[in-house]
């Protein structure tokens, strides 16, 4: 695994080493089709294989797909219910062959309100995998990232108040440990489906200096080559991080 400092980007050499995904698109993808939501969710469970069997074929050291907002909750029952059903299907059937591949499982977002069940068979999937070495998998399961920041903040309030922690010792670097993507380097490339160009409340703070590509396909369409199109995208671009470009002395 490439050395890298956590928390900041990596450099731009050659490959992104931490791709992140948005995977929208699902449900406008059926509706096109006249097919049901539920049925745009079950092929974007099929795109979700390609592009993790795509990202370890290429070598992709990290990857992080957000599947599951927490404002998805407003949703309708019927789709959370088929959303939920799709995510213990997928655990169940793919886990053993992800594990085979090496691929480390980590799972990020809150666990209230989420069903016992579920719980247990992410822990387990998190358990079974955690010492694998290959493409570094993250999922993004009743994620928001205010959410996560100010639960990173209201930890770091406990031990200062607590006598723990010296409030002048908070630094972004320090900030970065209380995340619930503490260990991970900062994504380098944030891919977002279906033609929308905005967060929706993803990553707020680990994408600062993430190069950002919008593509026009739905989530179920996505392939191996819409990754690689992104890919070569982030890889013509020039990455300052708040920099000037270095002149050529010839």
């Amino acid at each position: 695994m490439p050395d890298q400092t956590v928390g900041q980007p990596a450099a731009h050499d050659d490959m992104p080493q931490h791709v992140a995904i948005i995977m929208d698109g699902n449900g406008r993808w059926a509706a096109e089709r006249e097919l049901s939501r539920s049925e745009g969710h079950r092929h974007g469970v099929e795109s979700v294989r390609a592009v993790v069997r795509a990202a370890i074929e290429i070598g992709l050291p990290y990857l992080t797909l957000f599947s599951f907002s927490s404002e998805n909750w407003s949703r309708p029952q019927s789709e959370i219910r088929d959303l939920m059903m799709l995510l213990r299907r997928f655990i169940r059937t793919d886990l053993a062959d992800l594990h085979k591949h090496g691929v480390r499982i980590r799972v990020i977002g809150k666990r209230s309100g989420i069903e016992g069940d579920i719980i247990r068979l992410i822990e387990d999937a998190v358990a079974l995998t955690e010492k694998n070495d290959g493409l570094q998998l993250t999922v993004a399961f009743n994620y928001g990232s205010r959410d996560e920041i100010a639960r990173a903040a209201q930890r770091i309030a406990e031990q200062v108040k607590g006598g723990t922690l010296d409030s002048a010792d908070i630094c972004p670097e320090m900030f970065d440990a209380y995340l619930d993507t503490s260990g991970l380097p900062d994504p380098d490339l944030l891919i977002r489906t279906s033609g929308e160009q905005r967060l929706s409340n993803f990553l707020l703070w680990q994408c600062a200096y993430a190069e950002f590509v919008f593509v026009d396909e739905y989530w179920p369409d996505f392939t191996r080559s819409t990754l690689e199109e992104a890919i070569a995208t982030f890889r013509a671009r020039e990455r300052r991080f708040g920099g000037l470009q270095a002149r050529s002395t010839a």
